[in-house]
């Protein structure tokens, strides 16, 4: 301001705007005053156009936020694999109607989203022990000394056996294909008593029939009590009428004394049936045969007031309700009864399927099924015992007669979604692995089950994959746990209900497809195998986005790596955080995870579905040269070396934040319990030694999987580190099978938490085990230096896994999930009739 001054005072000519009595300095004041009011302004115009940005952007973040939080629910935008009608009854009809009800003992229903149920219950009466003993679901705590199929085709008909302590039950049923929607059936119960039984039992049987949310029922009441029939209609099935037939004698012409009841009711939901019935009895009936003792017996009671869930007490179902029908026939053993179900589309039957029509139906059926188990697996050729041909036939009838069809909604999340979402509506046709304790689909065990059912029949093989892949979202992303439907969730705890969709599982799916593949190389003019191009051509688009999926979302930190995604984050409370994506569950890992962790299993699993990937372009005449050189890579000896092999434990291993010095310790604390305060004890990590980033040295089914997965070069030097730990009882070795964990391991069959007993621990598993098997007789047929030793352990490994299997279920009347490294004992769920019945192949040596 004052050189400013200076300025107009030395004779600067004023300016000829200004008037005389004009002051400059006020002048220059107003020019000084007007500069500030344009820098002003300028601030206030770039605030607004930050706020304007800032807006926007918040605007857009929010909009993106949403954007990706529905991708999770979103479905993939390519064609579904399977027709929206590839499953009704005109499209599929031998395929319509079938034992699609794995959780319960004995039930059928069809392949529709809203299906007609039917299923049967039972109970002893006038047990010792004063207890509704109701059986109707698969349960382990029901104890009973066996069940499962004897004998099924997974299309036409069905034997099982159901063995409790003092009687037989033998469930049996024959389809008969005619008019529009899907036929009839006819199921058949036999009874009878065990010789050590101390006295003939009388027990009641219970066949019902249930709507869910769709269609009618009546019951047809003879007799004051006894349900003749029950009539109905639906959307899928039209009109049909079930008969029950009276229970005979075993040559179903005498008939056999019998008490009868009924109850017609309603129900919200499939999960509620055996509460309902459980409500409903009384004991108020009286069993009065004319050679025996009047008895009081319980029975379901038509007049008792309708069953109210405890939840419905203060929350309104929501639901629609769907007619609920019982039929219950109490009477004493041996005896043999019918029920009959028939299609009203179904005009041109010449009689019905009933008593020796009906044995005459089931006989040729047996007969093709012997004859096409023979042809396809060849066990008698090959000289097995009768004993051990059953015991095949039981380990298919059993995968096949588990198979199952769900409908419903999972419950999904994303980092982008505060709250868990509803996943779409869809349908699943699948196995699954234990009736009683895993009753639904699960993503890589489906692909162990394939391997055994695309042997006895490519369809299924090809409409299961298509069910599960048309439950791809647009991400790619396959929930691995398919939980669909409100009777599936009621058999699930809360804490495993809801699917994160950065979550993997293994892409076993892809094995299924190898071999669906290679049969089709091998015979492309069977009629069989002609469906599979076409098949795999509408696959395709979605295979490349689950393939995509995989190679972003499960990359490791180093190039050409991998890492699993969802381990357990409590690590104070895990001995070792599991990481039951893997499926390898508690199989120890890295001690502390991290995002520098690479996981030699999942690199593995990707190599053999890059190489599958091309293969199939190749096929279909798609650019084939990406996936190629993916495979190429991920096979890559040196690679594979590099990012996996540990020189201290000479194996290969995972890569992560790591020490070996951790154990579970006993801490006192204090909790709350009303107003005071409780002392207690728990179990929690202790860290001797601080993690560091090395390789995980735990020698176990992981440290295999360049080997089970036929990465590993034949010739490679590592192969024979391999085969020795493989051969090694210290180690691997057992004469059950291959341990899952070394006995040398500070964590075998070490508790994971003080409730999480060892699982992949030390067990000898029989997924892996038929991998080691099948790898082995790869190598064995390969020119090298491993050959004999391979060829020798083979024979070795395969004869111990299948006489321990099969010593097993003729024991003890189960297939078991896993078996004792120690005493060869079947341990865990049971029955697990999923990949455990791959004994079967590995006794056709069929790889």
């Amino acid at each position: 301001m004052a050189r400013q001054r200076k300025r107009v005072a030395t004779g600067d000519p004023t300016p000829p705007f200004l008037k005389k009595d004009e002051k400059p300095p006020l002048l220059h004041r107003k020019e000084k005053k007007k500069k500030k009011m344009d820098i002003g302004k300028i601030f206030i115009n770039i605030s607004i156009g930050l706020c304007i940005v800032s807006l926007i952007w918040f605007f857009y973040a929010l909009y993106m936020r949403s954007s990706l939080a529905k991708r999770v629910v979103t479905l993939h935008p390519s064609p579904r694999v399977l027709d929206a009608n590839s499953t009704n009854a005109l499209v599929s009809p031998d395929r319509f109607w079938g034992s699609y009800r794995p959780q319960v003992y004995f039930g059928m229903k069809t392949r529709s989203p809203r299906s007609i149920v039917t299923g049967m219950m039972w109970m002893n009466q006038f047990s010792e022990v004063m207890d509704v003993n109701l059986r109707h679901t698969c349960e382990q705590g029901d104890h009973l000394q066996g069940y499962g199929w004897l004998m099924h085709d997974g299309m036409n008909f069905g034997v099982q056996e159901i063995r409790e302590k003092n009687f037989t039950l033998t469930t049996e049923f024959v389809k008969r294909v005619g008019g529009d929607h899907g036929g009839d059936w006819t199921w058949r119960v036999t009874a009878k008593q065990h010789s050590s039984a101390p006295k003939p039992a009388v027990i009641s049987l219970m066949f019902y029939a249930a709507a869910d949310t769709q269609g009618s029922l009546e019951a047809h009441v003879e007799e004051k009590e006894r349900l003749a029939s029950i009539t109905g209609v639906s959307e899928e099935l039209g009109s049909f009428k079930i008969t029950f037939q009276k229970p005979a004698a075993g040559d179903l012409k005498s008939p056999k004394y019998a008490s009868y009841n009924y109850l017609h009711t309603r129900t919200t939901g499939l999960e509620k049936l055996t509460d309902i019935v459980k409500h409903s009895l009384n004991q108020r009936f009286v069993f009065n045969p004319p050679s025996g003792e009047r008895r009081v017996y319980i029975a379901v009671d038509n007049n008792k007031p309708p069953f109210q869930h405890k939840q419905q007490k203060t929350h309104i179902d929501p639901r629609t309700e769907g007619d609920f029908v019982v039929h219950q026939v109490t009477v004493q053993m041996p005896f043999q009864m019918e029920v009959l179900f028939e299609s009203a589309s179904f005009r041109t039957r010449h009689n019905h399927l009933v008593g020796p029509i009906m044995t005459q139906e089931l006989e040729r059926r047996k007969a093709e099924f012997d004859a096409k188990f023979e042809k396809t697996f060849g066990l008698e050729s090959k000289g097995y015992s009768q004993a051990y041909i059953k015991f095949g036939k039981a380990s298919l009838s059993n995968m096949l007669g588990g198979m199952g069809y769900f409908f419903g909604q999972s419950v999904v999340q994303s980092s982008y979604n505060d709250q868990p979402l509803l996943y779409p509506e869809g349908a699943l046709y699948t196995a699954v692995p234990s009736r009683s304790f895993f009753p639904r689909g699960f993503l890589w065990d489906e692909g162990f089950h394939q391997l055994l059912l695309s042997k006895w029949d490519p369809q299924v093989t090809r409409e299961a994959v298509s069910h599960w892949v048309d439950l791809m979202n647009i991400e790619g992303w396959i929930p691995r746990e398919q939980i669909l439907g409100d009777e599936a969730r009621s058999k699930v705890p809360s804490e495993f209900v809801i699917q994160r969709n950065e979550n993997a599982n293994p892409p076993t799916l892809f094995l299924a497809l190898q071999e669906l593949i290679e049969q089709f190389s091998l015979n492309p003019d069977s009629t069989e195998l002609q469906p599979t191009l076409p098949f795999l051509r509408r696959l395709y688009p979605r295979l490349k986005t689950w393939f995509e999926w995989y190679n972003t979302t499960q990359l490791g930190p180093w190039p050409n790596s991998y890492r699993w995604r969802g381990r357990d984050k409590d690590t104070n409370l895990f001995l070792n955080p599991k990481t039951l994506t893997s499926g390898l569950d508690d199989y120890p890992r890295a001690s502390h995870p991290s995002a520098q962790e690479r996981h030699v299993d999942l690199r593995c699993w990707m190599a053999l579905s890059s190489g599958i990937m091309a293969q199939i372009a190749k096929l279909l005449g798609e650019p084939h040269q990406d996936y190629e050189s993916t495979h190429k890579v991920l096979t890559d000896n040196n690679l594979l070396n590099e990012l996996h092999w540990s020189e201290q434990l000479r194996a290969f291993g995972d890569y992560g934040n790591h020490t070996q010095d951790v154990s579970l310790q006993q801490e006192k604390m204090y909790i709350n319990h009303g107003h005071q305060r409780q002392q207690i004890t728990r179990l929690v990590r202790s860290v001797r030694k601080a993690p560091k980033l090395q390789y995980v040295n735990a020698l176990g089914y992981v440290s295999l999987f360049p080997f089970l997965l036929q990465v590993l070069q034949p010739d490679s030097p590592k192969m024979e580190h391999i085969l020795r730990d493989m051969k090694d009882p210290r180690k691997l070795w057992t004469t059950y099978g291959l341990r899952s964990l070394s006995k040398a391991d500070p964590l075998y069959m070490k508790r994971n938490t003080e409730h999480d007993a060892p699982y992949w621990r030390g067990a000898v598993w029989i997924n892996i085990n038929y991998l080691a098997v099948r790898a082995l007789h790869h190598y064995s047929n390969i020119p090298g230096t491993y050959q004999k030793q391979a060829a020798s352990l083979y024979e070795e490994l395969r004869t111990n896994i299948i006489i321990n299997v099969y010593r097993q279920y003729a024991e003890t009347g189960y297939i078991w999930e896993q078996y004792n490294d120690a005493t060869g004992r079947g341990q865990g769920s049971h029955p697990f009739t999923g990949w455990s019945a791959l004994t079967l192949l590995m006794m056709a040596e069929q790889y």
